[in-house]
Parts: structure tokens; C-alpha cells; sequence
């Protein structure tokens, strides 16, 4: 049975373009995938902690000299793993908060991120050990000119960063539908949302 999971990190629930565009690709993919099942994060609502010292021991500690703690703060970080492990697409909207992703979402990244599951290190080399090996991303911009060859690329910290940090853990084919200046006026906001729905269409 296919797998979609998705993970969402735009603060605001209501209003959300990201999340917009996000529930523009999972219909997609259900409608070509009707068996399919769909694992959903809401990074901003608080299921997800930031890293803890008992979570950084437990990911350097042996199983079997974990202490009780390690155990339990661990314990999501590996639910995470097995999620991103069973997904055949890896569905990801996130806005550019301050230049960078948003808290939220790297909390999820830090969870997930981890040697010996998503990851490995051997012969001085890195090597991605994600099973899932194709990956959606959804980036927003409340300005314009961030992307590639524009006059903001230089500030841009998102796209890029999600770009290198998926291929780290191994996923090979990673797409991007971008949307600009969704604080601007109505009409280019509708303008810039329809393009980019035209071209998420082309990736599922």
C-alpha cells in the first residue's frame, strides 16, 4: 500500500499558502493512489519537542545501555524514522521564516536526522540511508525575488537547505514549487498561487 507522508510547518492553519498548495498535492496523490494512506505532521503544534540532552545521549547510546530516560526521549525520533522510512513520497510546505525553515520544521529535521538510521558515516565519507527516495517540497515567500538568479537568492536559506539536507539522508529526487510575494496585492498573490498549482500538477 502506497505512502504519503507530509509534514507541514507554516505556523498559521487558516490562510496558510503553503498548506494550500500541500492539500493541493495530497488530493492529487490520492486520486492516483485511492489505496493509498496518508501520515500527516503538523510540526507546529507542539507534538514534535526541540532536542534534549537524554535524546542526544540516547542517539550516541547502545539500546541496551539506554537508561529509561533515553528510552522515552528517543522514542518519537524513532516513530519519525519509521514514518519517513515507509513513505513512498515525502510531501514537505514549509514558509521562509527570517530567512530559514521554520522552528517547527527542524525540530522534525533534528529527529529524524540521525547516524545509523537516516544516515551513515564510514571511510570518511556520508552515505543517506532513507528508504523513501523521492520528496515534494512546497517553500513560500511572503517577497519576491528569493530564487535562483533573482536579488534576494543570496538570503534565500530555505529551498537550498531542504534541497542539500534530503539528499544527506538519501532521498535522490527532490522537486520544489516555490511561491513568491504572498503578502502582495490580491491579484499578484492569485497569479503567483495559480502558477504554482500549474506546476505542482506536473510532479504528481
Amino acid at each position: 500500500m502506497p505512502t504519503l507522508l507530509r509534514i507541514d510547518s507554516s505556523t498559521r492553519v487558516e490562510g496558510s499558502h503553503t498548506r494550500a498548495l500541500g492539500d493541493q498535492a495530497q488530493a492529487a496523490w490520492l486520486a492516483a493512489n485511492p489505496a493509498g494512506t496518508v501520515i500527516t505532521r503538523n510540526t507546529p503544534d507542539g507534538s514534535i519537542p526541540y532536542l534534549s540532552q537524554d535524546t542526544i545521549a540516547g542517539f550516541f547510546t547502545p539500546p541496551d545501555d539506554q537508561t529509561p530516560e533515553m528510552k522515552e526521549a528517543t522514542a518519537l525520533s524513532d516513530q519519525l524514522i519509521a514514518e519517513l522510512h515507509s513513505a513512498d513520497l515525502l510531501l514537505i510546505t514549509a514558509p521562509l521564516y527570517n530567512f530559514g525553515v521554520p522552528a517547527a520544521l527542524k525540530a522534525w529535521i533534528d529527529l529524524v536526522t540521525r547516524m545509523g538510521h537516516t544516515f551513515s558515516y564510514e571511510d570518511g565519507a556520508f552515505k543517506g540511508l532513507t528508504q523513501t527516495k523521492r520528496a515534494i517540497v512546497v517553500c513560500g515567500y511572503g517577497s519576491g525575488d528569493y530564487l535562483q538568479g533573482q536579488p534576494k537568492e543570496a538570503a534565500n536559506f530555505l529551498e537550498p537547505y531542504l534541497r542539500f539536507l534530503l539528499g544527506f539522508i538519501g532521498i535522490e529526487d527532490v522537486q520544489v514549487v516555490s511561491v513568491q510575494s504572498t503578502t502582495a496585492d490580491a491579484d499578484t498573490v492569485t497569479r503567483n498561487m495559480d502558477q504554482a498549482r500549474a506546476d505542482l500538477a506536473l510532479m504528481i
